[in-house]
């Protein structure tokens, strides 16, 4: 299944202001700041100009950002300080987002900042999209079994009441893969979704980048078939079940080595619990792309994802990768061919296949070719051309002076002001 259809790439922008609302932005490197990183820097290269209003922190960055950041207040989520809930914007952030004039709201959370943005925009005419990349609604499983005074369905039920109020207020909703938009859909939220994929830079992610003296560098002999993750550690990646896979191999006698990259709240647990496993805590760059090529078998079991940022870049590091069959790998993962998709949550399954694929180099082999294959699909640039080509549609279907209703004069500016 291609994620493409026969949009063109590379629809025009250059003129265009896009004001670009997120949860995160540059305080934390994860799938979805990357990702809005990427698409500030493909819009800004061809013209576009990007104001970015996003939590910060007094910390040092994660990432060196792209684009004009305005920061949102923000307090953080509790029990989960790396996370930042906004509280709304502030008064030198609505200055600046009126003098910015955006002929297009963009806004990838619908947290209450994201609420104030939808408001502000409707209220002026200003056409509003929002892109769909976090699963809220299984994040919160998580929430309830650690919070047991909680139910689960008064949780979802509230969730989804408050999605269909958001979303069905914008005129386009970017959803990551089809299996998310028929999630949607049967949730009473129908209008405008479009799926838009994220991508891979295959060059920096690749095969090539295996490397004989990194994996004895790191304890990997060279007949080590190594077992990898690559993510955020924490539960909501059901690293539970991850866990429970490598002791199972270990008690089985089946010869393994296993890889952990990243951090998180759940590392101290793991390393206690797989002390045979190497913790290389969070790569980035060169670093990051000799651990993927020189793995051979990707574990991801996370049913939480919109779309596997980290699944793909395995993929096209030659990985035959076995994940959750859940949104977020259905779209990436051929079953049987690039790897494998386990029932959620079943550790039985999950370890059949893996174990399948480390007594098996012929498979592996098959199955890398296949995955590297699957994965040059997901060229970055047609990824970000593709969003272009939805933003296009919005404007192409206003008037003029609707799709840039505030290409005005500086008294006309104020009249609508003080109207509004």
């Amino acid at each position: 299944m291609s994620p493409f259809t026969d949009i063109p790439v590379h629809a025009p922008v250059a003129g265009r202001r896009i004001a670009l609302f997120a949860g995160a932005y540059n305080h934390i490197s994860d799938g979805v700041a990357l990702t809005l990183n990427r698409l500030v820097r493909y819009l800004e290269s061809r013209g576009a100009k990007v104001l970015i209003f996003a939590p910060t922190t007094n910390r040092p960055p994660a990432l060196d950002h792209n684009g004009t950041l305005i920061s949102v207040p923000s307090i953080p989520v509790p029990g989960r300080s790396d996370y930042r809930l906004s509280v709304g914007i502030s008064r030198k952030g609505w200055s600046r987002l009126e003098a910015f004039a955006p002929n297009l709201v963009h806004i990838a959370t619908p947290d209450y900042t994201g609420a104030q943005a939808l408001k502000w925009a409707k209220s002026r005419q200003i056409p509003v999209v929002s892109s769909f990349h976090t699963h809220f609604t299984a994040y919160l499983k998580y929430f309830a079994e650690y919070n047991p005074l909680y139910r689960i369905d008064f949780l979802e039920n509230t969730a989804w009441r408050y999605g269909r109020w958001f979303y069905t207020q914008v005129e386009h909703i970017y959803v990551p893969s089809p299996s998310i938009g028929d999630e949607l859909r049967s949730h009473g939220i129908t209008n405008g979704i479009r799926v838009w994929a994220r991508g891979v830079d295959a060059e920096r992610f690749s095969p090539a980048h295996r490397c004989q003296e990194w994996r004895l560098t790191h304890g990997f002999a060279d007949r080590d078939v190594v077992v990898s993750y690559v993510g955020r550690l924490v539960w909501e990646k059901n690293l539970a079940i991850f866990a429970e896979v490598i002791e199972k191999l270990s008690a089985a006698g089946i010869a393994h080595k296993s890889l952990v990259v990243g951090d998180g709240p759940a590392r101290d647990t793991l390393t206690g619990r797989l002390q045979d496993t190497v913790f290389t805590g969070p790569l980035e760059g060169t670093e990051l792309a000799a651990a993927y090529a020189s793995s051979d078998v990707f574990l991801f079991p996370s049913d939480t994802e919109t779309f596997g940022n980290v699944t793909l870049e395995a993929m096209a590091s030659g990985l035959p990768a076995v994940c959750a069959n859940a949104s977020g790998s259905d779209l990436l993962v051929l079953d049987g061919k690039t790897g494998y998709l386990a029932p959620p949550r079943n550790t039985a399954a999950f370890l059949e296949h893996v174990s399948r694929l480390i007594s098996d180099h012929l498979l592996r082999e098959t199955f890398s070719r296949a995955a590297r294959e699957r994965a040059m699909a997901f060229e970055w640039n047609n990824i970000m051309g593709h969003l272009a080509s939805y933003y296009q549609e919005i404007w192409a279907d206003r008037p003029d002076d609707q799709a840039d209703p505030f290409h005005l004069s500086s008294a006309e500016r104020r009249i609508r002001k003080a109207v509004a």
